[in-house]
């Protein structure tokens, strides 16, 4: 059955690809969401004044692909102890979250936030929030797909924005 997820995990422009490479991922849109402004512009959010975050939302296969299974994913692409941003995005709009779709998805995203917690991975509490899904956005298109259309600008900012190095760091098997 088609569902929705939606994570926010700092620049959306890291959080599209790590989920568009497995069978069941129907689709990974970059856009913004968690805010009260209709229809905000990328320059808007970035002001800091609409309470948006920039996030993907996936449409999946859940006979594919579970909604663990893309938590999981989720939790491999951030720093889930910042509570200021990601990386070198600072501001409520890189913060983290998970936008849960319904009460089940709620249970799993907090149980996977204790399950995390417990681990002892992190020397610090998890920041990530878990929010009930808000109206999501489109992104600008310029914004979509940005690892596939730019992909030596997408390598150059993944890489020097710390998000390479922390993920080889800390989620490396």
């Amino acid at each position: 059955m088609k569902q929705f997820a939606t994570f926010a995990g700092g620049c959306f422009w890291c959080m599209v690809k790590p989920f568009d490479k497995y069978d069941g991922v129907l689709s990974v849109v970059s856009g913004y969401t968690g805010g009260d402004v209709p229809n905000p512009s990328y320059e808007l959010v970035c002001s800091e004044t609409t309470g948006h975050r920039e996030a993907v939302q996936i449409e999946f296969d859940d006979e594919i692909i579970s909604y663990r299974k893309l938590l999981d994913i989720f939790w491999r692409q951030i720093d889930p102890t910042d509570s200021g941003g990601q990386f070198f995005d600072r501001g409520e709009s890189y913060e983290t979250a998970i936008f849960y779709h319904s009460a089940d998805q709620q249970k799993e995203a907090e149980q996977s936030k204790l399950q995390l917690e417990l681990s002892g991975k992190f020397s610090k509490s998890i920041a990530t929030e878990i929010l009930p899904a808000k109206p999501f956005y489109l992104a600008e298109e310029g914004h979509q797909d940005y690892y596939k259309k730019n992909p030596v600008h997408y390598k150059r900012y993944s890489v020097g924005s710390g998000r390479e190095r922390f993920k080889s760091e800390n989620w490396s098997e």
